[in-house]
């Protein structure tokens, strides 16, 4: 069964760094695509980043193009999410996803099968 837990948001003022974490259950995140989407409130939940293969460059909004990070530890089967000069309106309940072997192109929340139960995050003005 696949499972992931995401950590590591919390309250930040504007202009600070947060690292949030997806550990992975049930499958190894190299050969399958995975990605972080956000929900802030009242809106649709959103891509933000993904790679469908850890060998595959990984694509970005355009909102955070520039400012976030995504990367992976194949031991600790644990995907990363460095965000950085954060803004308020990056305020939302981050999400980790996963689903089956394919190449996702553009990103949707359709795409994805296994979500994790999200971290908040939240950026003081």
């Amino acid at each position: 069964q696949v499972q992931l837990l995401e950590s590591g948001g919390g309250l930040v003022q504007t202009g600070g760094s947060l690292r949030l974490s997806c550990a992975a259950s049930g499958r190894t995140i190299s050969y399958y695509p995975m990605a972080w989407f956000r929900q802030a409130p009242g809106k649709e939940r959103e891509f933000v980043a993904g790679f469908n293969w850890r060998g595959e460059s990984t694509n970005y909004a355009d909102s955070v193009k520039g400012r976030f990070t995504m990367s992976g530890d194949d031991v600790k089967n644990t995907v990363y999410l460095q965000m950085n000069s954060l803004k308020p309106e990056d305020t939302a309940v981050y999400y980790c996803a996963t689903t089956y072997p394919r190449t996702i192109t553009p990103w949707g929340a359709n795409d994805m099968t296994y979500w994790g139960k999200g971290t908040l995050v939240a950026v003081s003005s």
